[in-house]
């Protein structure tokens, strides 16, 4: 099985995109020989895997909260509807077995964090996450991308480049940070995750598919527009977990739709890959 996150569905994409973006990433791990598994809130129930009609409810409704690992208690005891972010889908995936999660961009360390202390959880779960796998295009470039490495580091998890020797930054190809590792088949994947399973190594291992080329920016683009984003949302008073979507559909204006573009599509392909190593890592035997 595959987990997906709900927070791209909810608070990621706009309408009708979500719904399509979602539904095109369970038909592509199914295409790749496995089962995916949306993950979300329901009426204050953990939700592993949604039918097509839960899907579109989360994604029209609006009124999804956007709920991270330390949320979780709070949308259970009250009975809400949350969309769950990183932390949470791949906290709750593990809760039930499952063990690769497919994404878009990772959260980390935010820009002007030393004044903030903004940092997403995700960071901490990736670092708790014993033999997990998760398929992202590296971080959102809304990020500090070089402190968001540091840390991943520094809690010992292993990030992969998946057929490149350079750290993704989401919708552009290249950070311009180079990996240590790197893979070119699902089938080396599985075996890096299985023999980090056999050592008993703490955390995820992180898979960081580069955006497909054909929809990929250029990082100058992203830059200036992300520079002109920023600056807005501190006019505005921007906090907290409205950052994210806010920089997203600014960057969406200002790229005339090529950022969204690029972000459904390196969304459903790294849920094609995460569906090819979760078949090669079932099929294969021993612990």
């Amino acid at each position: 099985m595959v987990a997906l996150e709900s927070t791209l569905i909810a608070h990621g994409l706009p309408w009708p995109d979500n719904l399509e973006t979602a539904l095109a990433s369970e038909a592509a791990v199914r295409r790749a020989g496995a089962v995916p598994a949306t993950i979300a809130v329901l009426d204050g129930i953990l939700r592993v895997g949604l039918s097509e009609a839960e899907v579109e409810h989360v994604a029209r409704s609006g009124r999804f909260l956007k709920a991270s690992r330390r949320d979780l208690g709070m949308v259970v005891a009250r009975g809400l509807d949350a969309a769950t972010t990183i932390s949470a889908t791949l906290r709750i995936a593990r809760m039930h077995g499952v063990s690769v999660l497919a994404t878009g961009g990772l959260g980390g360390v935010h820009r002007e964090a030393a004044v903030t202390f903004d940092v997403s959880t995700d960071l901490d779960e990736l670092a708790q996450a014993d033999g997990a796998l998760v398929v992202c295009s590296g971080v959102k470039s809304i990020l500090d991308i070089p402190a968001t490495l540091e840390v991943l580091e520094t809690r010992g998890v292993p990030v992969v480049g998946y057929r490149t020797d350079d750290f993704p930054a989401f919708t552009t190809l290249s950070s311009g940070l180079s990996l240590d590792m790197r893979v070119d088949a699902p089938s080396e994947a599985a075996a890096l995750v299985q023999a980090h399973r056999r050592l008993g190594l703490p955390g995820a291992v992180v898979l960081a598919q580069p955006v497909p080329e054909t929809e990929a920016l250029g990082r100058e683009v992203m830059e200036s527009a992300l520079a002109v984003a920023l600056t807005e949302a501190r006019s505005l008073g921007i906090k907290a977990k409205a950052v994210t979507p806010f920089l997203l559909d600014r960057l969406r204006q200002a790229t005339e739709g090529r950022s969204l573009r690029a972000n459904r599509a390196l969304i459903v392909a790294n849920a094609e890959l995460a569906g090819a190593v979760a078949s090669v890592l079932d099929g294969q035997v021993g612990p």
